[in-house]
């Protein structure tokens, strides 16, 4: 699928063997520069655990696009998730997302880097 400015965007099957995985990806040229994945339980909720893009592409809709992909495959799914950076917040609130009313993100993390 190609958008106005020689971008082309691919879709695939995340892993051949995991049917609820979805991988968007953003090329300029031979070069990746975005992606964007899914993992659902095939029926009521997908969850979008990454969305990346190098600096350089930042700002120019790329993003923007891997999302509008990746939500037209799940429209239809009762609820739609992912965990927003606090500097990213702004980002998926124009793309429809908002925040989950009195819920808050959960997890065990290892890193150091949040």
């Amino acid at each position: 699928m190609r958008s106005p400015n020689s971008l082309m965007f691919t879709i695939s099957c995340l892993l051949e063997n995991a049917a609820g995985s979805f991988l968007i990806t953003a090329w300029h040229g031979n070069e990746l520069i975005g992606l964007g994945n899914a993992i659902s339980d095939g029926y009521l909720v997908v969850y979008y655990p990454h969305l990346l893009l190098l600096p350089a592409f930042q700002g120019k809709g790329i993003g923007k696009q891997i999302m509008v992909l990746l939500q037209e495959k799940y429209k239809d799914f009762h609820m739609q998730m992912l965990t927003a950076d606090a500097e990213s917040i702004g980002f998926y609130e124009k793309v429809g997302f908002t925040r989950a009313g009195k819920t808050a993100p959960m997890w065990i993390y290892s890193g150091n880097d949040h």
